[in-house]
């Protein structure tokens, strides 16, 4: 397992920048690296940020880039229209990514109007981000994304081949 230290030098590793904006680690995958930061909604720059949930791991997101490539965003877009719970599930994770970042927000002291209302990955009546969607669900387990939780599983064992870096 990484301690803070080097878990900022992991995810600058992870990304190929330095990280900006982080708050914590929100999620660590199989093999110890975190996968998913916490970030705070404004960036040190002043730019407000909405993705709370932001996922690290390349090896991960390069699946994800693969999954979306493949229509799987289109297919869960057109279930959001005819699935009323799927919909009712996808619009409880939009108000508990709001409620994070909220949490996050007054943890930092930083209040982001310019933000308000608007969660990511197209919550709560849009797919257009699966990265997102993976991230929220690693972070806050299973049954909170629904979606998420799918792409989770449609993604595998990204960590099987070990470490991303």
């Amino acid at each position: 397992m990484s301690e803070p230290l080097e878990d900022e030098q992991v995810i600058a590793a992870q990304l190929g920048r330095p990280p900006r904006g982080v708050h914590s680690v929100a999620h660590r995958c199989p093999c110890g690296n975190p996968d998913v930061v916490a970030t705070e909604p404004r960036l040190p720059n002043g730019t407000p940020f909405p993705t709370t949930y932001y996922l690290t791991c390349p090896r991960a997101s390069s699946r994800i880039g693969t999954l979306e490539a493949s229509g799987l965003m289109r297919e869960m877009q057109d279930r959001l229209g005819t699935d009323e719970e799927l919909a009712a599930g996808y619009r409880a994770a939009h108000e508990s990514y709001l409620a994070d970042r909220a949490e996050i927000g007054a943890a930092a002291e930083q209040d982001v109007p310019e933000i308000e209302g608007i969660s990511a990955g197209g919550m709560p009546d849009r797919v257009k981000c699966l990265h997102v969607l993976a991230a929220h669900a690693l972070a806050k387990g299973p049954g909170v994304n629904p979606l998420g939780d799918e792409v989770l599983e449609a993604l595998g064992a990204w960590w099987a081949g070990g470490a991303c870096v």
